[in-house]
């Protein structure tokens, strides 16, 4: 209501302003031209361009008026989440043009709701999992504590519980370590730093964190790889990747079985092969296996939680870098891993 009481009042000062001037102009030509047909014909001048500036000012009110409903109704159309209509972008234009920049506007925080909602996903999808995984070691560990507590057992049966209650803590640590790592590469809030660094070295510290299970297990390790081969990579975090995919090769491959690592150039990457003489991997689930918290049928009997090759991917990925593989169920797999060069 004050926009309005203050557009009443500038029209009218302005309409009095104008009646002012013009009565002043007629006064000056009645009273200063002597002759009566020059009077008239100035003042039908006047009056021509009088009527002239108001029929153009209220052309120009309407088109301010029509401009201004027109971007309200686009406005409207955009807040509702609808397409505007009688938009189009290639209309030459100044509504078409303020229309185009609401459009932009509109689209950047539409995607800004949706990366909103989807990262609102992610939360909610990572403590569903967190839920689902802590939820047996504690279990077992509640269990395993309420025997301990309520019954008379021997020595050698309680070292043995005890044993177990070790193994569940060790399983919820390692649990909570990959939980804090993948939360860490969903949400952004780690660094890669890439250089280039000497990658011998780098499979050399991952194959060091896998080298007792393997020993353990009587699989033999090999590696082929020069010792000043150079690629463009986080050496830290790609050991990381490389350890996980080993760590799965050793777990996976029966005792006595072979994993070998090979390294060479491949287009414009460094291709660190790594193939092992394990189960195998169904066709139909190459791309199963790098999902979060995915274990197959085969793999469910053997110790982890599925987080391994799923960290390795993201890890190499943010790194511009990829992950293949190739398989036969029951008879090994390589998995491929190619770094900048």
């Amino acid at each position: 209501m004050t926009g309005h009481k203050s557009e009443t009042i500038i029209s009218r000062g302005l309409l009095f302003a104008g009646a002012v001037l013009a009565g002043g102009f007629l006064y000056t030509v009645w009273i200063w031209v002597p002759r009566a047909e020059i009077r008239y014909l100035l003042i039908s001048l006047f009056g021509g361009l009088c009527l002239l500036i108001l029929l153009w000012t209220l052309f120009l009110r309407g088109q301010v008026r029509r401009f201004a409903d027109e971007l309200c109704g686009t406005l409207d159309q955009l807040l509702a989440e609808r397409e505007p209509e009688g938009f189009s972008v290639y209309e030459d234009t100044l509504t078409a043009k303020v229309q185009g920049k609401f459009r932009q506007f509109y689209d950047l925080m539409s995607e800004e709701r949706r990366q909103s909602r989807q990262d609102k996903q992610v939360i909610q999808e990572l403590v569903s999992d967190i839920s689902h995984q802590v939820k047996t070691p504690i279990a077992n560990l509640q269990m395993f504590l309420d025997i301990l507590k309520s019954h008379d057992l021997g020595a050698e049966k309680r070292a043995e519980f005890l044993d177990m209650t070790a193994g569940q803590l060790n399983k919820l640590e390692f649990l909570l370590q990959s939980l804090i790592r993948m939360s860490r590469l969903e949400t952004g809030t780690f660094a890669i730093h890439m250089e280039q660094a000497n990658l011998y070295d780098t499979i050399a510290r991952a194959v060091s964190g896998v080298w007792a299970k393997a020993e353990k297990k009587e699989i033999r390790l090999s590696v082929e790889c020069d010792l000043f081969v150079m690629a463009k990579y986080d050496p830290k975090w790609t050991a990381e990747a490389l350890e996980n995919i080993l760590d799965n090769a050793v777990k996976y491959t029966p005792s006595g079985g072979t994993v070998q690592i090979s390294v060479r150039p491949w287009q414009f990457y460094i291709r660190v092969d790594i193939a092992d003489t394990g189960i195998g991997i169904l066709e139909s689930d190459y791309h199963n296996v790098f999902k979060r918290f995915w274990r197959g049928e085969k793999a469910a009997s053997c110790e982890g939680v599925g987080l391994g090759l799923y960290l390795a991917q993201e890890i190499v990925r943010r790194q511009k870098g990829y992950i293949s593989v190739k398989s036969k169920e029951g008879g090994g797999s390589v998995f491929s891993v190619y770094l900048l060069s």
